[in-house]
């Protein structure tokens, strides 16, 4: 089955809808996958879970869904960095659910490797394990935390080939290759599709995980934060 789409629109107008659960790879704005959030609010929908590390910066990443009100839940491990976010949150228009870090991480890699769910030390004793089920294992205290099973994932990649096997670069490794096994359908964005294919011992990410697969635009990195020092 051909992978590639000619752009990132095309790639996502017949698979979304409104009110499914999207999981988007990316670390403040390092592996965005900026060509999908970009295709993704042109599509319009509306009251979308959004599953990322953060939901980037005003104007920015995630933030454009933000400021289109297309997202009505957010499940996170930090949004500081989102003026936006934080205003929507406190008019009651937006739900937060916020996981640690590493919780979120696993919550997605079990989600992709058909893990139901896991208990963890983790949050327990704290407003992130209300609700939640607790249990004693060798007289310590864990919550239940469930799977990540999203609708739709969005990654951005390094290089891929035709098959849609990924390798990432760097920092923009980071959630990226947990996003990818997560969804349902797995769209990803690449630098550069190589003519042949990777070497297999280079590979990340697996093409069984990617349905759909584009070349991402070319353009200038964003930078979230940047900090300079004076001339001497």
């Amino acid at each position: 089955m051909a992978k590639s789409w000619s752009s990132a629109s095309e790639a996502l107008q017949d698979v979304v809808r409104d009110g499914m659960v999207v999981a988007v790879g990316g670390f403040g704005l390092s592996g965005n996958p900026t060509d999908l959030i970009e295709a993704l609010r042109d599509t319009g929908a509306r009251d979308l879970t959004i599953v990322s590390n953060n939901m980037g910066v005003d104007g920015k990443g995630l933030g454009l869904l933000l400021e289109n009100r297309q997202v009505a839940k957010v499940i996170a491990s930090y949004v500081g960095e989102n003026r936006m976010f934080a205003q929507q949150y406190l008019d009651g228009k937006l739900e937060v659910e916020f996981a640690p870090q590493g919780t979120l991480a696993e919550r997605l890699r079990a989600g992709g490797a058909g893990i139901a769910g896991f208990y963890t030390k983790t949050g327990v004793g704290t407003p992130v394990a209300e609700g939640k089920p607790v249990e004693t294992f060798d007289g310590e205290r864990y919550v239940l935390e469930r799977g990540i099973v999203a609708d739709l994932a969005l990654v951005h990649a390094w290089r891929a080939d035709a098959e849609g096997n990924l390798v990432y670069r760097h920092t923009a490794r980071n959630f990226n290759p947990l996003v990818a096994t997560a969804g349902r359908i797995t769209v990803a964005e690449a630098e550069e599709v190589v003519e042949g294919w990777l070497d297999p011992n280079a590979i990340v990410t697996p093409g069984i995980f990617v349905q759909r697969l584009v070349t991402a635009t070319e353009r200038e990195k964003q930078i979230e934060q940047r900090t300079v020092r004076s001339a001497a």
